[in-house]
């Protein structure tokens, strides 16, 4: 059965670093896949304050993502324009409503979301965002809500802290791995040197890694947060 995929990711890159493979691997095997990115992922770390100058990199950021979604077989990325690192200076309900607008509207069965224990806020609260948009009422199309792991984010966060990282789900995806390294080298500007967490170096241990968890030679790892059989 094919499916309706959606792949909510807070800031751009981070829907390469936690699942670019399986992007991969749903698009080969025919399912349609649509990414929404929810901030605009530069101005928090923009110090100069220049508008322009922010409304560039915002825009190379844009550029960098339509390339990977392209390189990964995704059919559309889409951009919701909240503020890098400030979604906890909105009201909850407006992300809550732009991500229910995007189910309204793509119907997808299958969602892909942050952990809610990543040290960033923003990918925190897009969490929060899409469990509410997708709770399981009469009829709803989503039946499968899974959470995923960013590279120097989910790792980062102290033990006890905040909830860990616990995977359930495991997805194979070996031959797909130069597809997901293609769509990194596209976020040039996001990557850091190795040892760095968000390095290419890292990202193939830790999926390599994940792939020895459960026997096969890469993986990408996932938490079920909800999935339901229907008829």
């Amino acid at each position: 059965m094919r499916r309706t995929v959606l792949v909510l990711a807070a800031h751009p890159d981070d829907e390469v670093l936690g699942i670019g493979g399986t992007i991969a691997r749903h698009a080969a095997e025919g399912d349609s896949v649509h990414v929404v990115i929810a901030a605009e992922g530069a101005t928090a770390r923009d110090a100069s304050g220049d508008a322009q100058t922010q409304r560039e990199e915002v825009g190379a950021l844009q550029t960098a993502a339509r390339k990977a979604a392209g390189i990964l077989g995704a059919r559309s990325v889409r951009f919701l324009g909240f503020p890098d690192n400030r979604c906890d200076s909105l009201d909850q309900i407006d992300m809550v409503k732009a991500v229910e607008a995007v189910v309204a509207e793509l119907l997808p069965d299958t969602v892909y979301v942050h952990h809610a224990g990543d040290v960033n806020i923003d990918h925190r609260l897009l969490h929060q965002a899409a469990f509410t948009a997708c709770r399981p009422q009469p009829g709803h199309c989503v039946s499968r809500l899974l959470s995923y792991e960013t590279a120097s984010s989910t790792e980062w966060a102290p033990a006890g802290s905040l909830p860990p990282f616990q995977p359930t789900v495991f997805v194979d995806i070996a031959a797909h791995w130069p597809k997901k390294r293609a769509a990194l080298d596209a976020y040039q500007s996001e990557m850091r040197p190795w040892p760095h967490a968000r390095s290419a170096a890292a990202v193939e241990h830790l999926g390599r890694w994940r792939g020895a968890s459960v026997g096969v030679e890469m993986a990408e790892a996932f938490m079920l947060l909800r999935q339901v059989a229907k008829p």
